[in-house]
C-alpha cells in the first residue's frame, strides 16, 4: 500500500555575496561561513493515506516542485524527513530524464529501468506503453526533434504502464493536448479505483477538485492550509484576489455555514450580501427545486460606501466545486453606476432549473468590471446550498437537462 509521511520537512539553498566567497569558504573554512540560507521550505508536516489522492496548488514561487522533489528523492533536505512506503512512479519535470540524442524507445528502456523495471518487463509492455502515447513513427525518432507534448506522452505512458503503488505527478501534464489529458485523468482515476495513492500538482481547479479528496495549500513554502478541494481551491482564489486587488485592502476570512462547511468571504467591504434566497413560482424560498422548475434567484445588497460602478454576478457549482453556470450584471450589460453609500439593491435571476439531480452552490461577487482582480468589494463562496431533485421528468443521466425533440425516420 502506498503512504507518505513528510515530517518537519525543511530546504534551504546557500547564498554567496559573490563568487569569490564562495572559493573562500572552500578553501578557507576555518575563517567561519560565507553564505546566507535561502528557506524554500520550512515545517512542512503531512500524511497521505494508502488509497487517498491530495493535491498540491500554490502560486509558482510557493515550492511545490521543490517538494516534490524532496518526496522523489531527486533532492535532499536541509531538516526533516520523508518516509514512503510502496513502488512509487513520478512525472516531474517536462522530459526528465531523456536523452536528447536518444530514440523515445531507447529513453523508455532507460526510465523503465529507473523505475525497477526489468528489460524483459519493458520489452513486454512496450505496445501497451506506444499504444498508450499515441506518437507513432515518432517512437523511433530522437527526443529532440519531440514537441512537449510528444514528451509528456511518452513520460507518462511510461511512467504508468504499471499501475504504481503512489503516483506523483507534477503540472507536465498541462502541456499535453486535451485529448491526451482526458485519457491520462482516465487512466489516474482507474488506478485510484484499485487503490493507487495520487499526489497531484495542477492549477486546474477542476481538475484538483474532481480527483483528489483533500487538499493542501502552499505559500510562501509554508504549509498554508489543507482540507477539502472545494474549501482549499476558494481560498486560494480569494488569497490570488487579495494580492492583486488595486486598492490592496481585501480581507479574506472563513466562516463555518449552518451545514458544516467552510464559507470563505473576502473583499473591500464597500458592498455585502444581505440575504439571498432561491425562490419557487409562488415567491417562496425553496431550499429543493423539480428539474426545469422556474425558480429566481434573489439576491440582496448592502451598499456601506460610495461605489462608482457595481456589478453583481453568481456562479452555480455542483457538490465538487465545479462550475454549471455563472454570469454578471456587467455581462448582461446591466451594470449600476454612483451607487451611494445607504443604498439596498434587490437583484432578481429568474431562470429554468435546467440541472440533473443533486446538491449545488452558490457563489456570489460584487465587482466593478467583469473579474473580481479589479475590485473586489465581496466575493462570497457557498453563499446558498440548494437540492435539485426529479420529481416529475423520465430518468436521465448528468449534471443538465436537455430533453431533445426526438425525429425518427425509417426507410
Amino acid at each position: 500500500m502506498g503512504t507518505i509521511v513528510v515530517s518537519n520537512l525543511g530546504k534551504a539553498y546557500k547564498q554567496y555575496p559573490t563568487r569569490w566567497s564562495r572559493l573562500g569558504e572552500w578553501l578557507l573554512p576555518f575563517r567561519g561561513q560565507r553564505h546566507k540560507l535561502k528557506w524554500v521550505l520550512t515545517d512542512i508536516n503531512f500524511q497521505v493515506s494508502p488509497g487517498e489522492a491530495v493535491g498540491l496548488i500554490g502560486i509558482n514561487g510557493a515550492g511545490k516542485s521543490t517538494l516534490l522533489k524532496l518526496i522523489t528523492g531527486t533532492t535532499q533536505p536541509t531538516t526533516g524527513s520523508v518516509w514512503m512506503e510502496g513502488r512509487v512512479a513520478a512525472l516531474l519535470e517536462l522530459g526528465m530524464g531523456f536523452h536528447p540524442d536518444f530514440t523515445g524507445r531507447q529513453n523508455v528502456y532507460t526510465a523503465g529501468q529507473l523505475l525497477g523495471m526489468t528489460v524483459d518487463e519493458i520489452t513486454q509492455l512496450m505496445p501497451q506503453i506506444e499504444e498508450f502515447a499515441g506518437i507513432g513513427e515518432y517512437m523511433d525518432q530522437p527526443v529532440r526533434v519531440y514537441s512537449s507534448g510528444m514528451q509528456v506522452r511518452v513520460a507518462f505512458s511510461v511512467a504508468t504502464a504499471r499501475r504504481p503503488d503512489i503516483l506523483i505527478v507534477d503540472e507536465a501534464l498541462s502541456v499535453g493536448d486535451a485529448y491526451f489529458q482526458h485519457k491520462s485523468f482516465d487512466r489516474i482515476r482507474q488506478f485510484r479505483k484499485e487503490g493507487t495513492t495520487l499526489l497531484l500538482v495542477s492549477h486546474d481547479k477542476q481538475a484538483i477538485q474532481s480527483v483528489c479528496d483533500r487538499a493542501i495549500l502552499l505559500d510562501g513554502g509554508r504549509l498554508a492550509k489543507e482540507g477539502r478541494p472545494e474549501e482549499i481551491m476558494d481560498y486560494y482564489n480569494a488569497m490570488i484576489a487579495e494580492r492583486e486587488n488595486a486598492q490592496g485592502r481585501d480581507t479574506v476570512r472563513l466562516q463555518e455555514t449552518e451545514g458544516g462547511k467552510v464559507q470563505t468571504i473576502s473583499g473591500t467591504g464597500e458592498a455585502s450580501v444581505s440575504d439571498i434566497a432561491l425562490l419557487d413560482e409562488t415567491g417562496q424560498r425553496a431550499e429543493v427545486v423539480d428539474v426545469g422548475a422556474a425558480v429566481t434567484l434573489e439576491v440582496r445588497v448592502k451598499v456601506n460606501a460610495p461605489i462608482p460602478r457595481m456589478v453583481l454576478g453568481y456562479m452555480i457549482k455542483d457538490r465538487l466545486g465545479q462550475p454549471m453556470y455563472g454570469t454578471n450584471t456587467h455581462l448582461k450589460q446591466l451594470p449600476l453606476e454612483n451607487v451611494a453609500a445607504g443604498e439596498e439593491v434587490v437583484y432578481r435571476f429568474a431562470f429554468p432549473m435546467n440541472l440533473g439531480p443533486g446538491t449545488y452552490s452558490v457563489a456570489t461577487a460584487i465587482v466593478s468590471t467583469e473579474t473580481h482582480l479589479v475590485n473586489n468589494y465581496e466575493w462570497r463562496d457557498l453563499a446558498l446550498v440548494f437540492t435539485v431533485m426529479n420529481m416529475r421528468r423520465p430518468h436521465f443521466e448528468g449534471s443538465a437537462w436537455l430533453d431533445p425533440a426526438i425525429d425518427i425516420q425509417r426507410t
